[in-house]
Order: structure tokens, then C-alpha cells, then sequence
């Protein structure tokens, strides 16, 4: 069934719709689903913030917007009681239940945003993904996963020293805007951290495997893909795996390390 989301590794970044694409990716875990109603739903949103955004021209007055239609008339919001469940990172069981992770919910307000005009990213937030909307000095940070509330400088420096320690300071590193591509990485690895902590690895595997094809230029993804196949015996598929990260890294060092690991895979065992 991968084939459904192998046009996601040959498109351009840019021609990736989030909310489409993160849509595609559940339809795998749901292949009975008729994905019209989901896509019709989408739509009634963005026309619905069309509406009470008529008007909006700074990205606060936007980020207002977003929080009205998305957080309080539909009723979108973070899972507090059952953060870590399996729903919160499924795209579609998003859209049913109106709960997700801050990622999940991210990938919702950005694709809406875009949908009329507006400019919006996901941001790289270590711990609590968060959205930007606009792109210059009035930009302003918003928090899906609380409603749409906007993030000021307190609110930032609280979520930043809970992932990284009381010692950090907000940086421009911590704020980077991510590629489409990146926020459905970032989803997936979501869901297979939590698959593989809860003794899953098969799931987990599934889950790189998918990285692996929507960004296939993703170094990382090919490498704990091939840590998988390997913890679960198949030995093949690693070399396959390591194979093809080594045919796009150029580093040097990388390169030799993933040398040394397929050399390593090549000896018999005894």
C-alpha cells in the first residue's frame, strides 16, 4: 500500500499540501476509509476561516482567527488525558475525535492558514511543536495544541526550559521553520518512538519505512530503518537500507561509518 504516498518522495517541498499528504498517510492504517469526507471537512474549514478572517491583515489578527474557528467553533485541542495514544498521531483520528499531539495539530492550522493565503510554518520547537504566522518582525507564535493561543516570550521560555533544561535560552535554533516534508517526519517519529518504547518494533519499522519514502533524502530515517530490520533479523534489508543512505550522504565521516556498518553486516557470523 505504499505506493498510495511514493508521489510525496518525488514531488517538490513546496507542492506538498501538509494536510493532504498527512491525510494520505493515515489512509494507510484506514485503507476502508473514504478519504472525500475528510478532504470535504477540510474544505468547510478553510471556507469557514475565510469567513471570520475576511479582514485580517496582521498576523496577530490572523492568529485570532485560527483560534476562533479551529480551537473554539470546531473544537480542535491537545490530548492531555491520553497524550501518547496511537489517535493523537493519526491524521484521520485527529480529524475525528478533534484532539491531537502539538505536531498533529500543527500540520491542521498550517495547511488551513496556507489554504487562503496566509503565511504560516510549523516551527522545529524541541518538546511542543509550534506555528508561526506571518514572516517578518510582527510574526506571531501560536500553540495548537492549547486552543490557539498565542505564545509570548514567557510562555516560550517555559516550553523550551521544560524540553531542554532551566539553563537554555530562546534562540533562532530553536525557532526554525520546518519543510512540509520535516513536519510529516516529525508526526510519524512521533507515533514510532512511542511504538518501539512500548516493545512494537514492527510498527516502528512500518513507520520509518514511510519516512524513508515520503523524504527519502532523510538520512536518519534509512539509518534507524536499518537499525530496525536488523534488531528484527532481517539482515537483507538493512544492507538495502544502508545501501541507499550511503548512495546520498557525502560527508566523509558519515560515509565511513555507514561503510564500517555494512562491512560489519558482510562478515559471517559464527
Amino acid at each position: 500500500m505504499t505506493q498510495e504516498i511514493a508521489h510525496l518522495g518525488l514531488v517538490d517541498d513546496e507542492l506538498i499540501a501538509p494536510e493532504i499528504a498527512a491525510l494520505e498517510i493515515a489512509a494507510l492504517d484506514h485503507p476502508d476509509v473514504d478519504l472525500s469526507l475528510y478532504l470535504e471537512q477540510l474544505a468547510q474549514m478553510a471556507e469557514a476561516l475565510q469567513r471570520t478572517g475576511d479582514g485580517a491583515e496582521s498576523p496577530a489578527e490572523r492568529a485570532l482567527a485560527l483560534a476562533e474557528v479551529i480551537g473554539a467553533d470546531y473544537g480542535f485541542d491537545g490530548d492531555r488525558k491520553a497524550y501518547d495514544a496511537r489517535d493523537n498521531a493519526d491524521f484521520i483520528r485527529v480529524l475525528d475525535r478533534r484532539l491531537g499531539l502539538p505536531v498533529s495539530l500543527s500540520i491542521l492550522y498550517v495547511g488551513l492558514a496556507r489554504r487562503i493565503g496566509w503565511s504560516a510554518d510549523a516551527l522545529n520547537t524541541p518538546g511542543h511543536v509550534l506555528i508561526r504566522v506571518g514572516d517578518d518582525e510582527v510574526a506571531v507564535l501560536v500553540d495548537p495544541f492549547n486552543g490557539g493561543t498565542l505564545v509570548g516570550a514567557d510562555r516560550l521560555a517555559t516550553l523550551l526550559s521544560q524540553a531542554l533544561g532551566a539553563d537554555v535560552q530562546p534562540g533562532p535554533e530553536h525557532l526554525s521553520p520546518m519543510s512540509n516534508r520535516a513536519m510529516l517526519v516529525r508526526l510519524l517519529l512521533n507515533e514510532a518512538s512511542r511504538a518501539e518504547a512500548a516493545g512494537d518494533h514492527e510498527r516502528a519499522l512500518t513507520l520509518h519505512e514511510r519516512m524513508t519514502i515520503i523524504a527519502p533524502g532523510n538520512s536518519q530515517a534509512w539509518w534507524e530503518r536499518a537499525r530496525l530490520e536488523l534488531q528484527l533479523g532481517d539482515l537483507a534489508a538493512a544492507r538495502a537500507s544502508l545501501s541507499a543512505m550511503l548512495e546520498m550522504t557525502r560527508e566523509p565521516q558519515m560515509r565511513a561509518h555507514i561503510s564500517a556498518a555494512l562491512d560489519a553486516l558482510a562478515k559471517p557470523t559464527r
